[in-house]
């Protein structure tokens, strides 16, 4: 293979590095030929209280939205391989990096300890390297859609937006209540990929990396507009992810409405009827959705979503961030014969509130220039920096953190390995209790959420996860202090 000096890729803009390789592979610019996989997907569930998996990040050509296309993937898939445990199990995870970067994993949304081979983001897994990630989940993890992505700060978004993403499933008591037990379970892993007309992928422009880049190209578990059927009994269980490095989905179906019956951190008290459902980037739901209409086909909307202020770029000038003024079709339901549905839930799992907060903290999010750095993402007025202790609390506290956005683009606030209850969006109360790890937070808004510190010390991080936004300083170290 050609090589490229390793301090020129890095050096290479956001995701032109990765967009370079691939172009001069698939040109035929190397004797190494990429091998093309199917999407075909075999799930890795947990045995005798074990999951041990090996995984490969590579870049491979793969049938990607019904074209050949050459990116980055885990185990030769889009998304990668669903793993699925249970309370208890003990997880080993062989990951080998065949990436010409430096990447890890992050396990989003569990709760495992965030030091040593864990979900430590601070590991650094060079190219060539393997490590063997080993954990335990806890006995009283509950149910829930968690997933798992690269979280090597500076290439975050660019490896994301190249395909590495994968479901992460804890089974539990949610699983169990028989209606929901009854229902056709399927999982939507929502992508979007920007690819030129030989499938490679294209390097972002400056622009659109501070907006926080979108591909035209959407996917639903790598496929383009997949039809799911509505089984005989008429209840069907979408269980969706929101994998995109910065793409919000504003989902709707067709003269149906949403039940919504779990989110991020795992079930409700009860479901909720909703009409739409705002998924921003690295959230969850579990929805189900009840087939009593008319037989036929339904569309699976993405409705338009302004999450930057026009005031600051025109829509001529943000490319392939520009805003949809017309919904797109992520996927079609369809059922064949109208049927007495299985019926819904009328309670799920009790969501116990937090006791009040011991201490309360203010993070001001906003983006500015820095000298010597250019355009950066800031909380309260300062990029994130490495060897920098941000925060400091301490391990059975539970804080009160007040987000503050006083910039003009949304920012959605992730924090890892600790789950939280959002209490107010601009001193009006949260219409219903429960436990995320993503909170979306609007230009002129402040969310104040609650969060417990339990179980595990020791350092990790809080950031946008419009993973672009991470990447040039939204981000802050947090150390819980045992």
């Amino acid at each position: 293979m050609k090589q490229i000096n390793r301090r020129r890729f890095l050096s290479l803009s956001s995701s032109s590095a990765i967009a370079v390789l691939i172009a001069q592979c698939s040109n035929g610019n190397t004797q190494e030929k990429f091998q093309t996989f199917s999407s075909q997907h075999k799930i890795n569930q947990s045995q005798d209280g074990i999951l041990e998996v090996n995984l490969i990040t590579s870049i491979n050509q793969i049938n990607l939205g019904n074209k050949q296309a050459y990116v980055l993937n885990y185990n030769g898939k889009i998304p990668g391989p669903r793993l699925e445990a249970k309370p208890g199990d003990t997880i080993r995870i062989n990951f080998t990096n065949k990436l010409p970067q430096p990447t890890n994993i992050h396990y989003h949304g569990l709760h495992i300890p965030i030091t040593g081979n864990a979900d430590n983001v601070f590991l650094k897994i060079a190219p060539g390297d393997r490590l063997t990630y080993q954990f335990q989940i806890p006995q009283n993890h509950p149910a829930g859609l968690f997933w798992y992505h690269p979280h090597f700060h500076g290439l975050t978004a660019e490896q994301l937006f190249g395909g590495l993403a994968g479901l992460f499933i804890v089974r539990g008591e949610l699983d169990e209540i028989p209606e929901v037990k009854a229902a056709e379970e399927k999982f939507l892993v929502l992508q979007d990929f920007a690819l030129d007309r030989q499938g490679n992928l294209l390097p972002s422009q400056e622009l659109s990396i501070m907006t926080g880049r979108e591909g035209d190209l959407i996917t639903v578990n790598g496929q383009s507009n997949p039809n799911l059927t509505i089984p005989p009994q008429g209840l069907l269980r979408l269980r969706i992810l929101n994998a995109s490095t910065s793409r919000f989905y504003r989902l709707s179906l067709e003269e149906h409405p949403f039940y919504l019956i779990a989110t991020d951190g795992g079930a409700l008290t009860e479901p909720i009827e909703i009409s739409e459902l705002l998924l921003t980037p690295g959230e969850r739901a579990d929805i189900l959705i009840q087939a009593n209409r008319e037989p036929g086909k339904y569309r699976l909307l993405n409705l338009p979503y302004q999450r930057v202020g026009m005031g600051m770029m025109g829509r001529g000038m943000m490319g392939i961030n520009a805003p949809e003024n017309q919904p797109q079709v992520l996927a079609t339901v369809s059922y064949d014969s109208k049927v007495a549905a299985v019926p819904l839930p009328k309670k799920l799992i009790p969501v116990e509130a937090l006791p009040e907060a011991q201490k309360i903290r203010r993070f001001q999010m906003n983006h500015g220039m820095i000298p010597g750095q250019g355009m950066a993402f800031l909380f309260n007025g300062q990029p994130y920096q490495l060897d920098r202790i941000d925060t400091q609390v301490q391990l059975n506290t539970v804080e009160d953190w007040e987000l503050i956005n006083t910039g003009i683009m949304d920012h959605p606030f992730h924090v890892h390995g600790n789950a939280f209850q959002v209490v107010s969006r601009n001193g009006k109360p949260e219409p219903y209790l429960a436990w995320k790890d993503v909170v979306l937070v609007k230009p002129g808004e402040k969310v104040l959420i609650r969060m417990p510190f339990r179980d595990f010390p020791g350092k990790t991080v809080y950031h946008c996860h419009i993973l672009d936004h991470e990447d040039l300083g939204m981000m802050g170290n947090l150390e819980i202090q045992a």
